[in-house]
């Protein structure tokens, strides 16, 4: 599916850099293994209703905490959560450590909405995995949204309620 994504992106001139680097599964060691990367480094979740029946692609920057649960109110889903690794394999064709905006690619029955932090949609470019953690992609957030576009995923933007840090702690 990687190579078939590159054939999108170059089919739709859709502009990026690629950077090849070892596997990373957390925001936090790609922080580390991939330090000064041109774009806004994001966190990637994805979630879906109390049923199954609903699923969303979540991205934040990448040191957001998000209220999950304020997040299903906002969005109007009851019992939001964290999807299961075989919902993340059968509806985005992706395994943990993955995930990924560009993986609306793999939804071609758009089952899945895409959700954007408002912050991270302001940014200039974004880092995204290629359907691999083994490369990230730094792409003009307008061609981003142009891809979403194209796929049949335009983003909803909103401002993702923040999780409130425990008294006490740093």
């Amino acid at each position: 599916m990687e190579h078939a994504l590159y054939d999108f992106l170059d089919q739709h001139q859709i502009r990026h850099q690629r950077f090849d680097h070892p596997p990373v599964y957390t925001c936090e060691e790609a922080a580390r293994l991939t330090p000064g990367l041109p774009g806004a480094e994001c966190k990637n979740l994805f979630l879906c209703d109390a049923k199954g029946r609903q699923h969303v692609l979540l991205a934040v920057p990448a040191d957001a905490g998000v209220d999950i649960k304020a997040l299903g109110e906002q969005l109007e889903l009851k019992g939001l959560r964290f999807a299961s690794p075989e919902r993340l394999q059968r509806y985005l064709g992706l395994t943990p450590g993955a995930v990924t905006l560009l993986a609306a690619f793999n939804d071609r029955d758009r089952q899945v909405a895409i959700v954007v932090d408002q912050d991270l949609s302001r940014r200039d470019a974004i880092l995204c995995h290629p359907l691999v953690n083994t490369s990230t992609l730094a792409l003009p957030m307008a061609e981003l949204m142009r891809f979403l576009d194209l796929t049949g995923h335009a983003p909803r933007i909103v401002e993702v309620p923040r999780r409130q840090e425990q008294a006490g702690r740093p």
